[in-house]
C-alpha cells in the first residue's frame, strides 16, 4: 500500500509540474508577440518574423545537420556544465563547512569572475586548439564560481537547530548531511545550477563561435557571413529549445525529488 501511495504521490508530482507549463508557455508567447512587434518595425532585415524562424529551423531539422550540430554543442555544453557542477559543488560545501577554507577561497573567486569569458576562451584556443577540450575548460573557469556560491550560501543558511535535532537522535555525520542538510544546500544549490547551465551553453557556442569547432557556433558563423538573419535565429532558437529541454529533463525533476519537504511546510501541503 505504501508503494502505491509512492506512485499516486509522484504521479500527483508529475502532473502539477506539467501543468505549471502553462505560466511557461504563456512567457514564451508574450516573447513571441514582442518579435513580432520588432519584426513590424525594422522590417526582415533587422528581424525575421517569428514563424519564419521557425520555417528555417524545421528546414534545417528536415536537411539533418541540424541534429548532428545539436548534439555536438549540447554534448560539449553539458560536458563542462558536470565538471563545474561536480568541483563547485564539492568545493563550496568544503568552504562552506571551513571558514578559512571560504575565506581563502574569495579572491580567487574575485579573479574568476573578474575575467570575462571571452578572454578564457582565446587562451584555451592558444592551450588547446578548437577542440572539445577547449570549450569544456572555458565553461568550467566561467561557471564553476556561480556553482560554489550557491553551494556556499545553501551550507552558511541551514538550519543548524535540524541538524542537532538529528544529532540527538542518533545520526551519524553522514546520514544527517544526506538528509538533513543535503536537502537544505539545494534549495541554493539548484538555482546557482540552472545558471550555470544557461552559462554553459552561452559558453559552448560562443567558444565553438570563435573558434572554429563546428557545433552551433559554426552555422551561426556561417549564417553571418552570409548575412542569413533568418537562419541565424533559427540556431538562436534550436540552441534555447535545447537548452530548455535539458533544464526540464535534467535539473527540474532532481530538484522536484529533493525538495518534496516543501510541499509538506507549505499549510495546503500538510497530510491529515
Amino acid at each position: 500500500m505504501s508503494l502505491l501511495s509512492a506512485c499516486l504521490d509522484r504521479l500527483a508530482r508529475l502532473g502539477r509540474f506539467l501543468w505549471s507549463a502553462w505560466a511557461g508557455l504563456a512567457g514564451l508567447a508574450l516573447i513571441g508577440a514582442l518579435w513580432q512587434a520588432g519584426h513590424e518595425a525594422y522590417g526582415d532585415f533587422i528581424l525575421t518574423a517569428p514563424l519564419d524562424t521557425l520555417a528555417a529551423a524545421a528546414r534545417l531539422l528536415r536537411e539533418g545537420r541540424a541534429q548532428e550540430l545539436l548534439a555536438l554543442t549540447t554534448a560539449r555544453a553539458l560536458a563542462g556544465f558536470g565538471l563545474c557542477a561536480l568541483i563547485g559543488t564539492l568545493f563550496g560545501v568544503v568552504a562552506g563547512y571551513s571558514p578559512a577554507t571560504l575565506r581563502l577561497s574569495r579572491p580567487i573567486l574575485t579573479l574568476l569572475l573578474g575575467v570575462p569569458p571571452i578572454a578564457w576562451i582565446v587562451l584555451a584556443m592558444i592551450w588547446f586548439g578548437p577542440s572539445d577540450l577547449t570549450v569544456a575548460v572555458t565553461i568550467l573557469i566561467s561557471a564553476t564560481p556561480v556553482v560554489f556560491v550557491g553551494a556556499v550560501e545553501g551550507v552558511v543558511t541551514r538550519d543548524r537547530g535540524l541538524d542537532d535535532m538529528a544529532r540527538v537522535v542518533g545520526a551519524g555525520p553522514l546520514r544527517r548531511f544526506l538528509f538533513v542538510s543535503a536537502r537544505q544546500i539545494s534549495a541554493q544549490l539548484f538555482p546557482a545550477l540552472i545558471l550555470a547551465l544557461g552559462s554553459a551553453f552561452k559558453v559552448a557556442i560562443m567558444a565553438e563561435l570563435l573558434a572554429n569547432a563546428g557545433g552551433i557556433g559554426g552555422a551561426l558563423a556561417r549564417a553571418r557571413a552570409m548575412l542569413d538573419i533568418a537562419e541565424a535565429l533559427a540556431w538562436v532558437s534550436l540552441a534555447v529549445a535545447a537548452l530548455i529541454a535539458v533544464e526540464y529533463v535534467l535539473i527540474r525533476p532532481v530538484r522536484a525529488e529533493l525538495e518534496r519537504w516543501r510541499e509538506a511546510a507549505a499549510p495546503w501541503g500538510v497530510k491529515r
